[in-house]
C-alpha cells in the first residue's frame, strides 16, 4: 500500500477522502508509520473503502496497526453504524466471534518456576485440549449448552469452574445479554456443545509470561492491574467460540447473501454480506452472535480454571496462595451496541470490532470499579517468539470509538509460513532461546513463526503514538501451549 495515495493526518494517521472512491459515505482511516501502513497488502484498502459504503457507517471506517486483509472487513477493522438506519455484517465481526485475550497474574517469579517450566508446559498441554477440532475439558448435553449459550461465563461460576468475583473482570462480566438459543442452528449446536474448553488451533495459546521490572513503564496503572515486575509471572489465554462461532458466521452470512434483494442491499463485496440491524434476519444474527460470544467467554473461563489446577498440582499450593488472580478478558471479535459522541451528541451505535480491542478510557461504564481510575487494561498479543504488551484505555482514543489494535497482525498468509518455516527446526530454535513450545501439529507452528507478524514493538508504538492507548507493561514469553 502505498502512503503518497493517502492523506496525512499525524505521523500515526492517515486517510482516505469520500472522493477517492464513489460509493464511500465516510471517509476510512489507518493508524500506524508510515512503514506499517506501507508494508500493508493492498487488499487492505479496497476491503477498508468497501467498508465505508456500508449503509448507516458514521464517522469513519477504521483500521488498526495491526492491520491486514480479512474476509468483508480487514483485520483490524472498526465500523460505528446507526442501528436504526444501518446494517449488521457478519464480515466485521469475524468467524471466530469473540475471540479475545485473557490475562492472569500471579505472585509467583521466574525463579519459582524455572525448575518446574517444562513440567508446568507439558501438564497444560495433556490437560488442555487442542488443535482442530477435538472436544473441550466439558461436553454438554443439548439443554445444558443452551443454558451455556445465555449464560456465558456464569454458567462455569454456577458449576464449581471459578468465583463470583472473576465476572467482575470480564468484558461484559462475561454474559451479554439478548443471546437467544433458538436463533442458533443445529449444526452449529452440534459443532460447539463438545468443544468447550478447549484452546483450538491457528493463532490460539496458552502462554507463560515474565514481567522484568525494566518492562513496567506505567508504575501505577500496572499497580492497579495487579502487575508489579520483578520477574513475576503472568498468563495469557487466547482463545474464542471455535467451530460453534464459526457455524455461526457462515450461516448467516448464506442468509444474508440470499436476502439481500429483499432489502436492497447491493455490496460490492459478497464476503460484505449484511442485513438491516433492525430487521427479523439482522435481529436473528445479533442474538446467534451474542450466543457465541457467551460460549467463548465461557470457554476462557474453563480453560483458567483448568491452568489454575495445572499450577496447583505442580506447585502444591492453592491458586491463593500463589495470587492467581483474573486481571481482565478482552474480546477483539464482535458487534455491541455502545453509546458514543457524534458531533458533540451521544448516541447509541453498534460497534463492529474485528481483529480489534475495546480501549475504554478512565471513568467511563462498562470496566471495573478497580480500574476506574485507570482505564480498561488491553492486552496485544505478539508473536510466540517475541513479547506481549499490556496497555489502558485512553480518552484520545475517542475518534476511533474506543478501540485499540489486537496483535501484531500477520505479514504473510499460513500456507506461505508453512513453506518458509519447518516446525520441528522452529520448536528447536525457540528452546534455544529459551521458550518451551508444546503444538498439535508441527504444520500448525510453522503457520505461527514469529516472521509470520509483523513487529510487535512497532504495532505497540504506532498504537500509543495514535493515541489509541497507553503502554503499561510488556510481557516475554517463556513458554506455550498451541493448536
Amino acid at each position: 500500500m502505498k502512503t503518497e495515495s493517502l492523506k496525512k493526518i499525524t505521523e500515526h494517521l492517515y486517510e482516505i477522502p469520500r472522493a477517492f472512491r464513489k460509493g464511500m459515505l465516510v471517509p476510512a482511516r489507518i493508524y500506524g508509520s508510515e512503514r506499517l501502513i506501507s508494508d500493508m497488502d493492498d487488499a487492505v484498502l479496497q476491503q477498508l473503502t468497501n467498508v465505508a459504503m456500508l449503509p448507516g457507517i458514521q464517522k469513519y471506517a477504521l483500521c488498526m496497526p495491526d492491520g491486514h486483509s480479512g474476509y468483508g472487513f480487514p483485520i483490524g477493522g472498526v465500523a460505528a453504524i446507526d442501528p436504526g438506519e444501518g446494517v449488521i455484517s457478519p464480515g466485521g465481526i469475524g468467524f471466530d466471534i469473540n475471540c479475545g485475550v485473557r490475562l492472569v497474574a500471579t505472585n509467583l517469579c521466574l525463579k519459582d518456576v524455572q525448575g518446574e517450566l517444562n513440567n508446568i508446559i507439558d501438564s497444560l498441554f495433556n490437560n488442555i485440549p487442542c488443535g482442530v477440532g477435538g472436544k473441550g475439558i466439558v461436553q454438554m448435553t443439548p439443554g445444558k449448552f443452551d443454558e451455556a449459550m445465555v449464560k456465558g461465563a456464569l454458567w462455569a461460576v454456577e458449576n464449581g469452574r471459578g468465583k463470583e468475583a472473576d465476572l467482575d473482570f470480564i468484558e461484559e462480566r462475561g454474559c451479554i445479554g439478548n443471546a437467544a438459543p433458538a436463533c442458533v442452528s443445529n449444526r452449529a449446536r452440534e459443532r460447539g456443545k463438545n468443544q468447550v474448553g478447549s484452546l483450538g488451533s491457528g493463532n490460539h495459546y496458552c502462554e507463560i509470561q515474565v514481567v522484568k521490572d525494566e518492562h513496567v513503564y506505567d508504575r501505577d496503572a500496572a499497580a492497579a492491574f495487579g502487575i508489579h515486575g520483578n520477574d513475576q509471572i503472568v498468563v495469557m489465554i487466547h482463545t474464542g467460540s471455535r467451530g460453534f462461532g464459526h457455524q455461526v458466521a457462515s450461516d448467516y452470512l448464506e442468509r444474508f447473501l440470499s436476502a439481500a434483494n429483499k432489502y436492497g442491499l447491493s455490496m460490492p463485496d459478497r464476503e460484505l454480506a449484511c442485513a438491516p440491524f433492525d430487521s427479523r434476519d439482522g435481529q436473528d444474527y445479533y442474538r446467534a452472535m451474542n450466543c457465541a460470544i457467551n460460549i467463548a467467554f465461557l470457554n476462557r473461563q474453563l480453560i483458567m480454571h483448568r491452568l489454575m489446577e495445572v499450577f496447583s498440582d505442580i506447585m502444591g499450593k492453592s491458586p491463593e496462595d500463589m495470587g492467581m488472580r483474573l486481571v481482565y478478558d478482552v474480546c477483539h471479535n464482535t458487534a455491541k451496541l455502545e453509546n458514543h459522541f457524534i458531533d458533540g451528541k451521544e448516541k447509541q451505535l453498534l460497534l463492529h470490532r474485528k481483529g480489534a480491542t475495546r480501549a475504554f478510557a478512565s471513568g467511563m461504564k462498562g470496566i471495573p470499579a478497580r480500574y476506574g481510575g485507570t482505564g480498561q487494561p488491553v492486552f496485544i498479543g505478539g508473536s510466540m517468539q517475541t513479547g506481549s504488551y499490556l496497555l489502558r484505555g485512553v480518552d484520545s482514543c475517542s475518534d476511533a470509538f474506543y478501540t485499540t489494535a489486537h496483535g501484531s497482525g500477520r505479514v504473510m498468509s499460513r500456507s506461505k509460513a508453512r513453506k518458509l518455516f519447518n516446525g520441528r527446526e522452529l520448536q528447536k530454535a525457540m528452546s534455544d532461546q529459551g521458550i518451551y513450545v508444546k503444538a498439535a501439529s508441527y504444520s500448525g507452528l510453522a503457520e505461527e513463526a514469529g516472521k509470520a507478524y509483523k513487529d510487535i514493538d512497532d504495532v505497540v508504538e504506532s498504537t500509543e503514538q495514535g493515541g489509541l492507548g497507553k503502554v503499561v507493561a510488556r510481557f516475554e514469553p517463556l513458554g506455550n501451549i498451541k493448536g
